[in-house]
């Protein structure tokens, strides 16, 4: 790091506000003089901290994952499949109703760009949705491998599934949906999943009677 003044400001704080900032308003719409009034800091700190405003959202996307969403590994710690489900479901409504929180989910919202200088965040998001997908995959397969699901059981669907409620409830969450609603989705969702899990065969969407 380049010699000069030394910093008089909490780089871990500073994270954790620009975090709020982009959670509520998403990448495209933060600005720098939002993020410095936010964090408490001049334009210069900023840069020679942070680097520039992709650079640290990508710290912030890190900061995201390892705090308030860690609800994900939390739910792929359970000892059942159900249980994982269970918990990445009551996890993110969780996440998305505490009055403390932005609303909705970063990983979702903070994409909310459509200019050319979104894409690359676009990009990132859409990476780290898929690397949370995996995660969910591999833990399936794990399921499965241990006899915990069927040996006929498709993880890859099951954590597609699994991530659509996720992202779906999310964007509930920033269309200000009640917990109560959300909860009463996840229970459809739960339904469905234990019918998939013990061989029983639920509606399928496309199937002429």
């Amino acid at each position: 790091m380049p010699k000069g003044r030394p910093r008089n400001f909490d780089a871990d704080e500073a994270i954790d506000q620009a975090m709020k900032v982009f959670w509520r308003k998403g990448f495209e719409g933060t600005t720098i003089p939002d993020l410095t009034a936010a964090m408490g800091i001049n334009r210069p700190s900023l840069y020679a901290a942070f680097g520039n405003k992709e650079s640290l959202f990508r710290l912030v996307l890190d900061r995201y994952r390892r705090d308030p969403a860690s609800y994900v590994n939390r739910a792929l710690a359970q000892p059942t499949a159900r249980e994982v489900f269970r918990e990445l479901l009551s996890g993110v409504i969780d996440l998305v109703t505490d009055p403390d929180n932005p609303g909705g989910c970063l990983f979702v919202c903070g994409s909310l760009a459509s200019s050319e200088e979104g894409e690359p965040i676009r990009n990132e998001l859409s990476s780290r949705r898929l690397e949370g997908e995996a995660e969910i995959r591999e833990r399936f397969d794990q399921a499965r491998k241990e006899g915990d699901l069927p040996a006929n059981t498709d993880p890859k669907s099951l954590a597609k599934f699994a991530a659509t409620m996720i992202w779906g409830l999310s964007i509930q969450g920033m269309n200000c949906s009640s917990k109560k609603e959300m909860l009463s989705v996840a229970n459809i969702a739960i339904a469905s999943f234990e019918a998939q899990i013990v061989n029983k065969e639920p509606p399928v969407v496309g199937r002429r009677r």
